[in-house]
């Protein structure tokens, strides 16, 4: 199979499948090519913020995504020996402390919208296994497998949005440094109380993180911070000594816990690291989202930075297009815009990792 199209996305992610609807509102012809077959798929990073709503808004997406189903969370609270030690409420004028949106719901929203337009067009299950390149080096397409089939798109850009083990990345000889951050997260997820609010919970637990995120459905995601690569010598161990913390801080949670996290096998442990590329572009050729930069759980934001990146290429992408010109110097203007902003903000994750504890400390009267 040979399909031609002016840009090639590969990752059918939040940020590729967004970017793939704004090239194609905007009259650019566009394929987006996803590793995966379309059935069930794990996501963790579904809390948008306040910015990327309005982003969402702008690009007349949010509605349809909010008739699929999300959540907003009322305020964040800091547990400590069963008592809340501090809580932070929204502005009148957010009236949230962020959203859950499943991403099967944005994804499901976007591709529905992104189909309303003939220059759209999504493949499922395709695996890219080359980059073309014409005569002076410029990409010009990918190469990859779909159904068995060989599968060949020729572009005028190829954009990456694969995700932080990016095959984009690595088959352009990208160099990335990847940044320890001196813990992974184990993953999961339990049914909520009948009366559990919609908030997001903080414990402390031996110095580590433990994270509480309210989801649309009428679950609960739990984050435990563990020290990196303990995993392998915790499972090695009862399960109750994890758990204990969490059941004695929200004491409701204790018979929900013990019927749905039995065994280790009911978690997903994620090795935490950030990452920074030296560059996100070459002649012909973009990475966007954890591609270029991986962002860590902190704050949730690895999705919104995503959701950005394809707000502020879109256009670039359209006259770069419109002017044939997909040149280095031309998409350059992307990074520029992009790359302070997220590594200020991967800077700030660190810093809130360093400064966690302070968020339960006791508050000194004046």
């Amino acid at each position: 199979m040979h399909l031609e199209t002016d840009v090639c996305i590969v990752g059918g992610g939040p940020a590729g499948i967004v970017l793939g609807y704004l090239l194609a509102k905007n009259g650019i012809s566009t394929i987006v090519l996803e590793r995966s077959n379309g059935g069930k798929r794990e996501f963790r990073g579904e809390h948008i913020t306040y910015e990327t709503e309005m982003l969402l808004k702008e690009h007349q997406l949010f509605e349809k995504v909010k008739a699929k189903g999300i959540l907003k969370m009322k305020k964040v609270e800091y547990f400590d020996d069963g008592q809340i030690v501090k809580s932070i409420e929204p502005s009148t004028e957010v009236g949230h402390v962020g959203i859950h949106i499943p991403q099967p719901h944005l994804l499901t929203a976007v591709i529905e919208e992104s189909t309303r337009f003939p220059q759209f067009q999504l493949l499922m299950d395709t695996t890219v296994t080359k980059l073309l390149q014409d005569g002076d080096g410029s990409y010009r397409g990918v190469q990859g497998i779909r159904d068995g089939e060989e599968v060949t798109v020729s572009s005028s850009l190829v954009v990456g949005a694969d995700g932080r083990f990016s095959t984009i990345r690595k088959l352009a000889n990208i160099p990335t440094v990847h940044l320890s951050h001196g813990y992974d997260v184990l993953w999961a997820k339990i049914p909520a109380p009948k009366d559990w609010k919609p908030t997001t919970r903080m414990l402390l637990v031996d110095g580590h993180q433990l994270a509480l995120f309210t989801q649309t459905g009428g679950f609960i995601q739990i984050g435990w911070n563990i020290k990196e690569g303990a995993y392998s010598s915790l499972r090695k161990k009862p399960i109750e000594p994890l758990l204990e913390p969490l059941m004695k801080n929200l004491p409701e949670l204790r018979s929900i816990v013990k019927e749905h996290l039995q065994s280790w096998d009911d978690f997903v442990c994620l090795k935490v690291e950030s990452s920074r590329s030296d560059t996100w572009v070459k002649d012909g050729l973009v990475i966007i989202g954890d591609a270029a930069h991986t962002m860590t759980p902190t704050g949730a934001i690895g999705i919104n930075c995503a959701i950005k990146d394809a707000h502020v290429l879109a256009p670039i992408i359209s006259e770069a297009i419109r002017k044939q010109n997909t040149s280095t110097k031309q998409l350059k203007v992307f990074e520029k815009d992009r790359r302070a902003e997220v590594e200020a903000q991967q800077k700030k994750q660190i810093d809130s990792e360093k400064l966690f504890k302070l968020q339960f400390a006791p508050v000194q009267l004046i």
